[in-house]
């Protein structure tokens, strides 16, 4: 059995340590608090991290095929040869398939790992399972750049890394989610993890501008450094995170405050324990376990795949999942969203440069207000449903509205750069608001139904079922988007995306009359 002190991050440890040698710094710092919005900011930085990994790639898609008479040829380089700046296989006529199946690759194998990803969270040490993924993340982005130093040509290889990549991101969203749902109750939800939720728009903006600093002279780079971000963010979450409040009861400062009142230490069980009020404030008493407590969760001290035996409450598998009041409705709705989503995630860059006379590196630059739109529209989508309770509404009424921005920017995009910014702005904060709260808020609400009877051990369940059903609209969304706009043009892709978001209002339309029903 695990001791006490390995039960907790190696890094809290050095920060408790310097602390109980401050009495001062202990009775200023709360620390259930710190603890608390610790979790906030990594979890933040985690995704953010993950993010910035998947974005290098739509960027990337300029470079390696492009009209090379319009790029200046450097001295050592003949350019007699008419596809000489661009990087083999996608120097082909075919490239836009060729890219719509790489894109496929990461997200159709993100969409499958998803499904098993969550259930795996459920049984293992959440902060190890992070980490390992967060360092095989970066491990697969970096290797993409690596083609660019090594010379590798291979379609099967970079197919290969973005199915391996895909695998591996898929740690990251059942992870933080249950890491959030673990430390935030369900007062103001909707608000709270609307702001953690733009971790997601603020990772594609690190992402893009990461990658768009190295596009135009060394495109390896653009991989190579979101990936070393993301390890790095790995290490940060091994030192630091704390998933569960359970897993900082058995060494906090409670037992070292009833040690120093001369107080024996529990012997068998926690209760056990004679606190002095005094000494003990009763935020720091309310984080002592309990006989009571509904479901008897794992220590960070558990190993990567503990023993389940003796649980009271056993994982609910994904039969049990989907037999929870709303999460196929709002899967299915996350489907629609997320290709739309994804589709403008992949090839926004491309597309303005496409209709535009703007460079690779600005038109990556220029696709960022697209993901500040979401930041704004993740924060309000949260907003009105904390304030009005209804959750599905509120997703129908931005999905709606965004149908005539989609139709706007393809029309009106191409008039100036005002008109270009306020209309990215706008549609992002429309098509990512919905998708930002079926992933983050309505996860965390249905993965702790009332149906469950207390049973929290659904959340990463429920969190895979609804992104992985949201993943593989995203893997459809920009295959789609290849095709079509190789053969119809970028206004049939529009098209395409507003007609998605009509078949995700139909979608909501039971829970919505559900919702209004319950008015008053």
């Amino acid at each position: 059995m695990s001791s006490p002190t390995n039960s907790v991050p190696y890094g809290v440890q050095i920060l408790q340590k310097v602390s109980d040698k401050c009495p001062s710094l202990s009775r200023i710092v709360d620390r259930e608090n710190l603890y608390k919005y610790s979790v906030l900011v990594l979890t933040f930085i985690t995704y953010a991290a993950y993010h910035a990994s998947r974005k290098p790639i739509s960027v990337v898609k300029i470079v390696l095929y492009q009209n090379c008479s319009e790029v200046t040829t450097p001295p050592p380089i003949n350019n007699t040869d008419p596809d000489w700046c661009n990087w083999a296989p996608f120097n082909a006529e075919n490239h836009s398939a060729l890219f719509g199946t790489l894109d496929s690759a990461f997200l159709f194998a993100y969409a499958i790992a998803m499904f098993f990803s969550g259930i795996i969270a459920e049984r293992v040490n959440i902060r190890i399972f992070l980490t390992i993924g967060m360092l095989l993340s970066g491990t697969a982005c970096s290797m993409f750049g690596l083609a660019h130093y090594y010379n590798i040509h291979s379609m099967w290889y970079f197919i290969g890394v973005q199915i391996f990549g895909g695998i591996c991101q898929t740690t990251g969203w059942p992870g933080v989610v249950t890491a959030m749902g673990n430390w935030f109750g369900k007062g103001n939800r909707g608000f709270i993890f609307g702001i953690w939720n733009s971790h997601t728009s603020i990772g594609n903006i690190i992402g893009t501008l990461l990658a768009s600093l190295y596009v135009e002279s060394n495109w390896g780079l653009s991989f190579i450094v979101p990936g070393i971000f993301i390890i790095t963010s790995g290490i940060l979450n091994y030192l630091f995170l704390v998933v569960h409040p359970s897993d900082i009861n058995s060494n906090t400062h409670l037992n070292e405050k009833v040690q120093n009142g001369h107080k024996k230490k529990p012997s068998t069980s926690p209760q056990e324990v004679s606190i002095p009020l005094g000494d003990i404030s009763s935020k720091e008493l309310s984080l002592l376990p309990s006989n009571k407590d509904e479901v008897k969760e794992k220590t960070e001290g558990s190993p990567i795949l503990s023993h389940l035996n003796g649980s009271p409450k056993k994982a609910v598998g994904f039969i049990g999942a989907i037999k929870i009041p709303g999460v196929i409705e709002f899967s299915m709705c996350l489907f629609f969203a997320k290709l739309v989503s994804y589709t403008f995630l992949y090839w926004l860059p491309n597309y303005i440069k496409y209709s535009s006379t703007y460079s690779p590196s600005q038109s990556a630059d220029l696709s960022t207000l697209f993901d500040v739109g979401g930041i704004f529209g993740g924060i309000a989508a949260g907003i009105f449903s904390d304030m009005f309770g209804k959750s599905a509404c509120t997703c129908a009424v931005m999905l709606f509205l965004a149908i005539p921005s989609l139709y706007a920017y393809n029309l009106l995009s191409s008039v100036n750069l005002i008109v270009n910014i306020a209309l990215l702005v706008i549609a992002g904060g429309l098509v990512n608001g919905p998708y930002a709260l079926i992933t983050t808020a309505v996860s965390a609400e249905l993965g702790t139904h009332s149906s469950l009877k207390g049973n929290s051990k659904a959340l990463s369940t429920v969190t895979s079922i609804i992104d992985g059903t949201g993943s593989i609209g995203a893997a459809v969304g920009p295959l789609l988007a290849a095709y079509i706009s190789n053969m119809f043009g970028w206004t049939s892709v529009f098209y395409m995306l507003m007609g998605s978001n009509v078949l995700a209002i139909l979608l909501l339309t039971r829970l919505v009359k559900r919702e209004l029903q319950n008015v008053g």
